[in-house]
């Protein structure tokens, strides 16, 4: 995530824990926690937690063979990716540890069990279609009214990036009428539900 967006971040999840109150932040992809850093600070200094919920295996796109792929991140044991140490490190490391609560496990398993209404929701989790689909109906329906939903790689020009955060997200939430974009940043998008 670059440093622009990553602070576009920042001020949307400060905004929406002004606008909606008591609610918690609620990430979906957290990988090794670069916008977990950005989100978990704006989640203490709000007075909330961030709830970053990831597998810690990689999307598909970070796995061997394929152009984003780390083997830096792959656990030698199994032979599988495994962010997580590296996710803890980075949240130790930013004196996070009391703002962010890490949730190990599939994204659409975790929002089927979900109960509570967010006051932020960002969304940069499996870039498949399924994935993407999975995460916009399994998570968008938690956002409270008057809530933000962040989407990263958000792309509206198939030249410049892969369409499912665009095609199986953000079109979806625009076309539902319940959300508006209220900012673009690079390809993060900030919408606020109505």
């Amino acid at each position: 995530m670059p440093a622009d967006e990553g602070d576009a971040l920042w001020d949307a999840a400060v905004t929406a824990t002004a606008a909606v109150a008591d609610a918690p932040l609620l990430e979906v992809g957290s990988y090794c926690g670069r916008s977990t850093v950005w989100l978990g600070d704006a989640a203490e200094r709000s007075h909330r937690v961030l709830f970053a919920v990831d597998h810690h295996r990689g999307s598909e796109e970070n796995q061997s063979g394929w152009e984003h792929h780390d083997t830096d991140v792959v656990d030698a044991r199994t032979g599988k990716m495994d962010t997580l140490p590296h996710f803890r490190s980075a949240i130790h490391d930013a004196d996070l540890e009391s703002s962010v609560i890490a949730v190990v496990g599939r994204s659409p398993l975790v929002a089927a069990n979900w109960t509570t209404p967010l006051a932020f929701l960002f969304i940069d989790g499996g870039h498949g279609r399924e994935p993407a689909r999975e995460d916009y109906l399994g998570w968008t329906p938690h956002v409270a009214p008057g809530g933000t939903l962040a989407i990263h790689d958000v792309f509206p020009d198939p030249a410049d990036g892969g369409r499912p955060p665009y095609e199986e997200i953000y079109l979806p939430a625009i076309e539902s009428g319940a959300f508006e974009e209220t900012s673009a940043t690079g390809s993060l998008r900030i919408l606020r539900r109505r």
